[in-house]
Protein backbone atom coordinates (compact mmCIF):
# COMPACT_ATOMS: atom_id res chain seq x y z
CA UNK A 1 0.00 0.00 0.00
CA UNK A 2 1.27 3.37 -0.65
CA UNK A 3 -0.03 6.93 0.55
CA UNK A 4 0.66 9.83 -1.54
CA UNK A 5 -0.09 13.47 -0.14
CA UNK A 6 0.11 16.07 -2.29
CA UNK A 7 0.93 20.06 -1.57
CA UNK A 8 1.71 23.33 -3.00
CA UNK A 9 -1.17 24.61 -4.59
CA UNK A 10 -2.61 27.70 -4.86
CA UNK A 11 -3.51 30.77 -6.87
CA UNK A 12 -1.09 32.47 -9.08
CA UNK A 13 -1.81 35.03 -12.08
CA UNK A 14 -0.56 33.72 -15.29
CA UNK A 15 2.93 33.39 -16.18
CA UNK A 16 3.56 32.80 -12.90
CA UNK A 17 5.47 29.68 -11.46
CA UNK A 18 4.11 27.08 -8.34
CA UNK A 19 5.67 23.69 -7.15
CA UNK A 20 4.24 21.03 -6.53
CA UNK A 21 5.33 18.20 -4.15
CA UNK A 22 4.05 14.40 -3.63
CA UNK A 23 5.20 12.66 -0.61
CA UNK A 24 4.90 8.90 -0.87
CA UNK A 25 4.39 6.49 2.09
CA UNK A 26 5.65 3.17 2.09
CA UNK A 27 8.70 1.24 1.91
CA UNK A 28 8.17 0.14 -1.33
CA UNK A 29 7.62 3.35 -2.47
CA UNK A 30 10.38 4.46 -4.96
CA UNK A 31 9.97 1.33 -7.27
CA UNK A 32 6.83 3.05 -8.40
CA UNK A 33 6.55 5.19 -11.37
CA UNK A 34 5.33 8.36 -10.52
CA UNK A 35 2.45 10.75 -12.44
CA UNK A 36 0.63 13.69 -12.63
CA UNK A 37 -3.07 14.19 -13.63
CA UNK A 38 -4.86 17.63 -13.80
CA UNK A 39 -8.86 17.34 -13.85
CA UNK A 40 -10.64 20.87 -14.42
CA UNK A 41 -14.54 21.32 -13.15
CA UNK A 42 -16.67 19.38 -15.71
CA UNK A 43 -13.68 17.75 -17.83
CA UNK A 44 -12.43 14.35 -17.62
CA UNK A 45 -8.69 13.66 -15.66
CA UNK A 46 -5.68 14.35 -17.86
CA UNK A 47 -2.38 13.35 -18.26
CA UNK A 48 0.29 15.61 -17.15
CA UNK A 49 3.91 13.93 -16.80
CA UNK A 50 5.22 10.74 -16.04
CA UNK A 51 8.71 9.73 -14.29
CA UNK A 52 10.22 6.28 -14.31
CA UNK A 53 10.81 4.78 -11.12
CA UNK A 54 14.65 5.71 -11.90
CA UNK A 55 13.73 9.04 -13.53
CA UNK A 56 15.65 7.40 -16.55
CA UNK A 57 12.45 7.82 -18.89
CA UNK A 58 10.15 10.97 -18.77
CA UNK A 59 6.82 11.51 -20.43
CA UNK A 60 5.30 14.96 -20.61
CA UNK A 61 1.78 15.76 -22.12
CA UNK A 62 2.26 18.51 -25.25
CA UNK A 63 0.28 21.49 -23.87
CA UNK A 64 2.72 21.75 -20.95
CA UNK A 65 6.28 20.54 -22.46
CA UNK A 66 8.61 23.12 -22.60
CA UNK A 67 6.89 24.92 -19.33
CA UNK A 68 6.72 21.64 -16.36
CA UNK A 69 9.59 19.70 -15.29
CA UNK A 70 9.42 16.52 -12.75
CA UNK A 71 11.52 15.56 -11.04
CA UNK A 72 11.68 13.21 -7.85
CA UNK A 73 14.27 12.17 -4.72
CA UNK A 74 13.58 8.34 -4.03
CA UNK A 75 15.37 9.03 -0.61
CA UNK A 76 13.13 11.27 0.32
CA UNK A 77 9.82 9.50 -1.58
CA UNK A 78 9.13 12.81 -3.00
CA UNK A 79 8.27 13.88 -6.74
CA UNK A 80 8.12 17.36 -7.32
CA UNK A 81 6.45 18.89 -10.23
CA UNK A 82 7.76 22.52 -11.08
CA UNK A 83 5.48 24.51 -13.30
CA UNK A 84 6.40 27.70 -14.82
CA UNK A 85 4.31 30.28 -17.26
CA UNK A 86 1.46 28.97 -16.02
CA UNK A 87 -1.55 29.68 -17.95
CA UNK A 88 -5.33 29.81 -17.03
CA UNK A 89 -5.86 26.89 -18.81
CA UNK A 90 -3.43 25.21 -16.21
CA UNK A 91 -6.48 25.72 -13.46
CA UNK A 92 -7.91 22.38 -12.09
CA UNK A 93 -6.90 19.75 -9.52
CA UNK A 94 -3.76 18.19 -9.41
CA UNK A 95 -3.42 14.64 -8.50
CA UNK A 96 -0.49 12.58 -8.60
CA UNK A 97 -0.54 8.89 -8.87
CA UNK A 98 2.26 5.62 -8.31
CA UNK A 99 2.17 2.89 -10.83
CA UNK A 100 3.36 -0.77 -9.83
CA UNK A 101 5.00 -1.14 -13.11
CA UNK A 102 7.58 1.05 -12.52
CA UNK A 103 7.40 2.30 -16.26
CA UNK A 104 6.50 6.02 -17.11
CA UNK A 105 3.19 5.44 -17.80
CA UNK A 106 0.33 7.87 -19.11
CA UNK A 107 -3.48 6.30 -19.14
CA UNK A 108 -5.62 6.92 -15.68
CA UNK A 109 -6.38 3.12 -15.45
CA UNK A 110 -1.88 1.90 -15.43
CA UNK A 111 -1.82 3.95 -11.80
CA UNK A 112 -2.58 1.83 -8.93
CA UNK A 113 -2.60 4.67 -6.24
CA UNK A 114 -3.70 8.43 -5.65
CA UNK A 115 -3.32 11.24 -3.81
CA UNK A 116 -6.25 13.57 -2.55
CA UNK A 117 -5.62 16.33 -5.23
CA UNK A 118 -4.52 19.68 -4.74
CA UNK A 119 -6.33 23.03 -6.37
CA UNK A 120 -4.23 25.04 -8.74
CA UNK A 121 -5.63 28.11 -9.93
CA UNK A 122 -3.89 30.78 -12.69
CA UNK A 123 -5.80 33.99 -12.87
CA UNK A 124 -5.54 35.83 -16.31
Amino acid sequence: QVRLVESGGGLVQAGGSLRLSCAASGRTSSTYAMGWFRQAPGKEREFVVAISRSGGTIYYADSVKGRFTISRDNAKNTVYLQMSSLKPEDTGVYYCAASKSGMAVIRVYEYDYWGQGTQVTVSS
